[in-house]
């Protein structure tokens, strides 16, 4: 772990353990302190005078659907409307539970959700399956055909240059119909191998005009070489989608805004990023609908 990634979770930790009343409310975190908010863009003064300004907005605010697989599972419909009633204007769609596409936009529609998303194994997007995937996307309502992750056997340079290849030319297809093919991040893609990180490698290798990122801030923040707020200024307007995902003092999930990661911090040079939908997930939460709302009453009062 380097000097930026340590010195981001340390002040992650010591913003949650310093203002643990302020979390208990759900409210969030305190401010970041102006020596630790520099910018790699140079613009960290002015971004600290709008600090405590800006909001997501409430159509931005969406729900990735894996984080409610197990109600999903039991009722899709009622799961949906739940999430609808807590707030969530958007849903990445991450497992369809025996329901076709059109099914499933029924019922979003019934709630007024919209699905912005959906994700699609890697061998379905670089094989002969792409076309009903786009199609399927399309029939969601989404504008992002999404990839969670990629094969083992993949895990080298060599392996992630061959993957930015086929993503440039499935990209090139997603647009052709209309959409635009994302990568989901996890841990193992921030790794350094042979002196190169790995997801360096995607991200300057792939057309920015054809492949973008859905960026896990979660893994970004445990395992990876720069900060997601530096990826945004380093990378900008590639980052339309987030998984917004909190992380407790022990490195384990936890509900946003319940955790050390620095969110004002992250979400400064958001707009930089492209950002536009911050889906919630938690890979394993104890009660799915608490998690939710617990996350979406942060994420709707969070000023940064």
């Amino acid at each position: 772990m380097n000097s930026t990634r340590r010195a981001f979770l340390r002040k992650g930790v010591g913003t949650a353990l310093g203002t643990a009343a302020v979390v208990a409310t759900g409210i969030g975190a305190a401010p970041a302190s102006a020596s630790a908010s520099a910018s790699a863009s140079g613009s960290a003064s002015a971004a600290g005078r709008r600090r405590g300004c800006r909001r997501i907005p409430p159509s931005g605010i969406g729900m990735h659907l894996y984080t409610m697989r197990t109600p999903l599972a039991a009722d899709f419909a009622g799961t949906l409307e739940q999430l609808a009633e807590i707030g969530y204007a958007t849903v990445g769609v991450s497992g369809r539970h025996g329901n076709s596409p059109s099914a499933i936009r029924q019922m979003l529609d019934q709630v007024r959700l919209k699905a912005v998303l959906e994700h699609v194994g890697y061998d379905i997007v670089t094989g002969s399956g792409l076309p009903q995937a786009l199609e399927d996307v399309h029939t969601l309502g989404g504008r992002w055909i999404v990839v969670p992750s990629l094969p083992g056997s993949l895990h080298s340079p060599a392996g992630y240059r061959e993957v930015a290849r086929q993503f440039n030319r499935a990209g090139l297809a997603a647009r052709e119909s209309g959409l635009k093919l994302l990568y989901h991040n996890h841990g193992g893609d921030h790794e350094v191998v042979d002196g190169v990180s790995l997801y360096d490698i995607l991200l300057d290798e792939t057309d920015p005009e054809l492949v973008g990122f859905e960026l896990d801030v979660y893994w970004a923040a445990k395992g990876g070489s720069s900060a997601p707020g530096e990826l945004f200024v380093r990378h900008p307007g590639r980052f339309p989608a987030l998984h917004v995902k909190d992380m407790a003092p022990n490195g384990d999930f936890a509900d946003v805004g319940s955790g050390v990661l620095d969110f004002p911090e992250m979400f400064d040079t958001a707009r930089q990023g492209g950002v536009r939908q911050w889906l919630v997930e938690h890979d394993a939460p104890a009660d799915p609908f608490a998690s939710a709302r617990a996350s979406y009453r942060y994420l709707s009062r969070l000023r940064y």
